[in-house]
């Protein structure tokens, strides 16, 4: 098992918790951000509005979300090409319980292959499909709707080759992306219980967040909104067989 560490290396004020990081998980490294806003960065991405794929998305990409979304296809581009069957991929501003961490990554092993993506969020709002595991305050669980971030996660390489090939053209943040499993062909499991934190505010705020205007602000909710009542349409199920 490897494990790596989405961490812009001009983000000095994120460096000792991406430090931390690489002592608390299995075999560590910092894998090196992509900047959204630097051109010769991002040359490869063709970018779209919001219109590839229903339902639309209906905001802008920010240059810091198209960073993030490029950060995570090269690194599902190195499960491929290395041939790594199963990582752990986290972004910097994670904090975690080692002994929780220790805990789900092993409950894990025993479950995932490299045809899995398993979130290991942070907040636990998923509403399960169907429970694959439950030991000792934890949960591996089918999702009905796919929760948002991508803070901590299990990836396998089949799923990053699934996810490689749906992602040649982008037209939202890759959470947001993920959520779209009819689209992906990718189904996502979560873990609940594992203690995991978000800690962003706490090493220099977020790196994709800005505070709008009130009025700005009010009009994106509504559109939000009217965005998750669509995805609650294509709910993920549970597999046949398990009834």
């Amino acid at each position: 098992m490897r494990s790596f560490i989405i961490h812009m290396s001009s983000s000095t004020a994120r460096r000792a918790n991406a430090d931390q990081l690489c002592k608390d998980l299995p075999n560590a490294e910092l894998f090196e951000a992509t900047n959204g806003r630097d051109p010769d960065q991002i040359a490869d991405v063709s970018l779209h509005p919001g219109t590839l794929h229903k339902p639309h998305y209906p905001f802008d990409l920010r240059p810091a979300e198209i960073g993030v979304f490029q950060s995570h296809r090269r690194l599902w581009q190195k499960l491929v090409d290395e041939e790594i069957d199963l990582a752990i991929i986290t972004e910097d501003d994670l904090r975690v319980d080692p002994d929780k961490i220790a805990q789900a990554i092993k409950m894990l092993r025993a479950i995932a292959t490299p045809d899995h993506y398993i979130r290991i969020p942070v907040k636990q709002r998923e509403v399960a499909a169907h429970t694959l595991a439950e030991q000792d305050g934890l949960s591996v669980i089918l999702p009905k709707v796919i929760g948002l971030q991508c803070v901590c996660q299990m990836v396998g390489r089949n799923a990053a080759k699934r996810l490689l090939k749906a992602t040649d053209q982008i037209d939202r943040p890759v959470d947001t992306f993920l959520q779209m499993h009819w689209i992906t062909g990718q189904p996502i499991h979560a873990v609940l219980g594992s203690g995991n934190r978000e800690v962003a505010r706490d090493i220099g705020g977020s790196t994709i967040q800005t505070k709008p205007p009130f009025s700005d602000k009010l009009t994106r909710e509504v559109k939000r909104a009217a965005y998750r009542a669509q995805l609650h349409l294509h709910p993920q199920r549970p597999p046949a067989s398990s009834g």
